[in-house]
């Protein structure tokens, strides 16, 4: 009996051979009906796809994938929304990846690669503390985006868009700390975070320091369980553990602003007032600050320029137009209601 051949299913399906070959590499420039279908019919014809049918030149995709850690985390929604239409724009297919918090990203990424044929990665959320070797894995252009890496590890390597965390920290410490506030607590992440967390604490305590004010270890409040660290319900719980445990501050400093708002909450149950009692910044510019009561002091991330520029250094990237690039936007220090200065 004649063996079947490709050839043979796309006669049966009515598509080209091409069409088939999408289907069997799982392609993602496929309608996704027409793949079931040829898919049932390969099954029904008991056909065993050869290795001719399986090559699908790498060059010949046109599929970005951007691998997100921290789904939940509001401030990613209009990244994504830019990046998809920038990447759409530039005739690609978008794929969002979510990346749970034990996952190693670098490590998903190369399965990924290996199973959608990626043409480019956007690294976006989480602790990026990987090494050189770890990254010279990635054979295919990559950018971090709103991530930071430790200094030790070559930039040659890597491309990045980012703020410089320790920099727009410091400042925002500054701020409280001109409003006469001296005892301000930091509600961060987990104190194994080499990324973003720690340099936005390194900003926190270079400006007490320049100051010349004492840094109480105790007001430095760390993510300790499974909670998600940036999220509102572990501002809240921090904020609700600072308060029991009698230490003496004026304001508080959550690293982002859906901490920041779980921080709020967490000081009026307390039947506290916010400002007069304690002072609340946060960090990132979400929409919601402003609509929250009280609006919130924070500093705003320029999310849709980082997102456009971390896709344009993207295909940069993979057009062979530059190597790789980093850059790094200002943020910018919105005054609001959570906040006043401190009676002498």
């Amino acid at each position: 009996m004649k063996a079947i051949t490709i050839k043979d299913i796309a006669k049966k399906c009515g598509v080209g051979v091409s069409t088939v070959s999408r289907a069997i590499n799982n392609h993602p420039d496929i309608n996704e009906e027409t793949r079931r279908m040829i898919m049932e019919v390969i099954k029904e014809s008991n056909f065993i796809p050869n290795n001719s049918a399986r090559n699908l030149k790498l060059s010949d995709t046109k599929t970005i994938g951007v691998l997100i850690k921290g789904i939940d985390n509001p401030f990613f929604q209009n990244m994504i929304k830019v990046f998809e239409e920038e990447i759409q724009n530039r005739k690609y297919t978008f794929i969002l990846h979510r990346v749970d918090s034990s996952q190693d990203e670098v490590e998903v990424a190369l399965e990924l690669i290996k199973e959608k044929r990626l043409k480019g990665i956007v690294f976006l959320g989480g602790s990026f503390s990987h090494q050189e070797d770890k990254l010279q894995e990635i054979k295919i252009p990559f950018v971090l985006s709103t991530i930071a890496i430790t200094d030790n590890v070559d930039k040659n390597l890597y491309s990045s868009v980012s703020v410089d965390d320790v920099y727009e920290s410091k400042k925002i410490v500054d701020f409280l700390c001109d409003n006469g506030h001296k005892k301000i607590a930091i509600l961060a992440s987990y104190s194994t975070d080499m990324s973003i967390s720690n340099l936005r604490l390194e900003g926190y305590r270079k400006s007490l320091r320049s100051r010349n004010i004492p840094i109480n270890e105790n007001l430095i409040r760390y993510t300790w369980d499974s909670t998600n660290s940036y999220s509102m319900e572990n501002g809240y719980n921090l904020t609700k553990e600072l308060i029991n445990s009698k230490e003496e501050f004026t304001a508080i400093y959550a690293i982002s602003d859906s901490m920041a708002i779980g921080a709020c909450k967490a000081i009026l149950e307390c039947g506290k007032r916010i400002p007069e009692d304690y002072s609340v910044v946060g960090f990132d510019g979400l929409d919601i600050t402003y609509y929250y009561n009280p609006s919130i002091t924070t500093i705003r991330q320029p999310i849709e320029e980082m997102a456009k520029e971390t896709t344009k250094i993207l295909f940069d990237l993979i057009n062979k137009k530059s190597k790789n690039q980093h850059k790094i936007f200002e943020g910018k220090l919105l005054v609001r209601q959570s906040t006043s200065k401190l009676d002498k």
